[in-house]
C-alpha cells in the first residue's frame, strides 16, 4: 500500500489503497452506530462489560478517524498516529479495570437477555469489519492497530455473550465482571503491541539518513 518499504523512503507520502480507505469509512460508521446502541443497552441492562465495549466502540471510531486523517501522510506521521492509538488502547484498559472494581462493590447482576442480544448484534458488526480489514493486518503499525481493534472487538463480543449466559445461569454479576477484566487485559496487551511497533518505526525513521 505504501510506496515506502521498511522506512527506506518514509518521508514520502503513502500510496493509499482505495479499498483500505473505503473499509475505514465503513468501519467508522459501524463503530459510531454501535457505540450508541451499546451505551443504551449497557445502561438498560446494567452490564459493565457492555458499557466497557461501548467505550471501546467509541475509541475505535476515533481511531479509524485518526487513521483516515494520516492515511496519505508519510510513514513517520502514520507511526505517530499508531503510537497515540496504542496509548489510547492502554488507557481504555485501565478505565475498564476501574469501572469493574466499582461495579464489584455493588454486586447487582445485569439483565442477561438484553446483554446477550446486544452482544450478538455487536459481534455481527465487528465480524463484518474484521473481514474487511483482514487483508491489511500485516501492514505498518497504523494498519496493524486498525486490524487489532477489529479482531479484539469480535473476541470481546463473544465473551460478552458468554457472560450473559453465565449471568443467566448463576444469577450473579461475576461472569459480567470477569469478562470486563478480560476486556481490559486484551486492550492493555494490544495497546502495548501497537506502542512497541510504533516506537520501533519512529526510531528507525530517526536513524535513517536525511
Amino acid at each position: 500500500m505504501s510506496a515506502c518499504c521498511s522506512g527506506e523512503c518514509s518521508s514520502a507520502k503513502a500510496v493509499v489503497s482505495p479499498r483500505f480507505r473505503k473499509a475505514l469509512w465503513v468501519a467508522l460508521a459501524i463503530n459510531g452506530l454501535m457505540f450508541m446502541v451499546e451505551i443504551i443497552g449497557g445502561l438498560k441492562s446494567g452490564s459493565v462489560s457492555l458499557l466497557a465495549d461501548a467505550v471501546d466502540f467509541a475509541g475505535d471510531a476515533a481511531n479509524y478517524g485518526l487513521s483516515l486523517a494520516v492515511l496519505a501522510m508519510g510513514a513517520l506521521w502514520r507511526a505517530r498516529a499508531a503510537l497515540v492509538k496504542g496509548l489510547t488502547m492502554g488507557a481504555y484498559g485501565l478505565f475498564v479495570l476501574g469501572k469493574t472494581a466499582w461495579a464489584a462493590m455493588s454486586g447487582i447482576p445485569p439483565e442477561p437477555l438484553t446483554m446477550g442480544a446486544i452482544a450478538l448484534l455487536a459481534l455481527a458488526a465487528n465480524v463484518s469489519v474484521a473481514v474487511m480489514l483482514y487483508a491489511f493486518r500485516d501492514g505498518d503499525a497504523n494498519m496493524r492497530s486498525v486490524w487489532l481493534c477489529s479482531r479484539n472487538d469480535a473476541i470481546v463480543n463473544v465473551a460478552v455473550g458468554l457472560a450473559a449466559l453465565g449471568v443467566l445461569g448463576t444469577g450473579t454479576a461475576w461472569p459480567d465482571l470477569m469478562v470486563a477484566v478480560a476486556i481490559a487485559a486484551l486492550a492493555l496487551s494490544a495497546g502495548w503491541s501497537v506502542v512497541r511497533q510504533a516506537r520501533s518505526e519512529i526510531a528507525a525513521h530517526a536513524a535513517a539518513p536525511a
